[in-house]
């Protein structure tokens, strides 16, 4: 599962509206926002999370707010009456601090219910149990780092993770965006410091494939439009887009379109499994190039009956004269080489076109 973040701190607008409904359309089924209300703010909160409410209804979309202490009570819902939330479109509760294990218990028979998963414990898990809590209802939520260098470290992550699994939690985690992001730092909002500044698309998958995580949400207000459509492709048909750039060779229009990764995927490239068994023209040698991260080569007759072979550069390789770089894949792709395994598909197109 895929869902964005929307925050309360100003008025929903057209393009807010407009925003959730292209996500949705593209395959995101979930929304989260906050309601850690500043004093003076709380009427606007009610008003703005019924409307958020109302389009969550009308796209058919999860809406998870996350709440502490007297939050509900400051925006003038109670939880001695969920079924209000309920009926404006709220579907769970992430719960931050200052709320008992019993409320939890208690809310955990009427909706979804998001505990942190940086601070829950197994002493927890055994209060909640002895309250009667219903497990089916609860989600395990890693937080959204705003400051730089305070996001979770990978090894960390993954430990905290296989205990949630184990003690049977589904787990959601954020990336961040790469449009409009969220002050006052700007900085992007990960679970993993080392995703702040990847592109969300990339990290998306990698959380989703690599680390087993049941629901990704991008903890920014919005992603570029050309992330987007990576996305939409991706949810479509489970193609990967990489935008490539003209290097100056005659073969750059060769390498575009539709590929397969090789199911005996290679350590250090990526080999298109159909390339070299079309009929090609003889490729002539060109000047010969380094092979940095990103080049989409092609082999030369030099190569003998591995002319035509396409591949991409998953690190830096020397340069060789039996292999021509026809292109490079764009800066803000090449974080996606990493997610091309045995068998998958990829599309390489001219940069510019997404």
């Amino acid at each position: 599962m895929y869902g964005i973040s929307i925050f309360l701190n100003e008025d929903m607008t057209n393009e807010t509206r407009n925003y959730i409904q292209e996500m949705s359309a593209i395959g995101f089924k979930g929304l989260f926002t906050s309601l850690h209300i500043p004093e003076d703010n709380t009427a606007l909160y009610s008003q703005r999370l019924k409307e958020l409410g109302a389009i969550a209804l009308e796209c058919e979309m999860s809406l998870m707010v996350d709440i502490s202490g007297t939050a509900l009570k400051q925006a003038g819902f109670s939880f001695d009456d969920l079924a209000e939330l309920l009926a404006i479109g709220v579907t769970g509760l992430r719960m931050d601090y200052a709320v008992s294990n019993q409320k939890i218990a208690e809310a955990s028979q009427q909706l979804k219910i998001g505990l942190n998963a940086s601070t829950i414990s197994e002493a927890d898990i055994v209060e909640l149990k002895s309250f009667n809590a219903n497990f089916a209802n609860f989600e395990t939520w890693h937080n959204y780092y705003p400051r730089p260098e305070t996001g979770l470290s990978s090894h960390t992550f993954a430990e905290k993770n296989h205990w949630l699994k184990q003690s049977g939690f589904q787990v959601f985690a954020f990336v961040s965006g790469n449009s409009q992001l969220r002050g006052p730092l700007f900085a992007g909002l990960p679970t993993l410091e080392k995703h702040r500044y990847d592109n969300p698309f990339a990290a998306a998958i990698e959380l989703k494939e690599n680390n087993q995580i049941d629901g990704v949400y991008i903890g920014d207000p919005e992603i570029s439009k050309r992330t987007m459509h990576q996305f939409k492709q991706f949810n479509a048909d489970q193609m990967i887009l990489l935008e490539v750039a003209d290097i100056g060779s005659s073969y750059y229009t060769h390498i575009l379109g539709k590929h397969y990764n090789r199911q005996d995927a290679a350590r250090d490239v990526i080999r298109s499994a159909e390339a070299r068994f079309k009929e090609v023209a003889t490729i002539q040698p060109e000047r010969a190039l380094e092979r940095k991260k990103g080049s989409v080569t092609i082999d030369n007759l030099l190569y003998g009956r591995y002319m035509g072979e396409i591949q991409i550069a998953k690190k830096d390789l020397p340069a060789d004269k039996k292999v021509t770089v026809a292109a490079q894949v764009v800066p803000e792709d090449r974080s996606l080489l990493k997610l091309i395994k045995a068998g998958r598909a990829f599309k390489l197109i001219e940069k510019g076109t997404i």
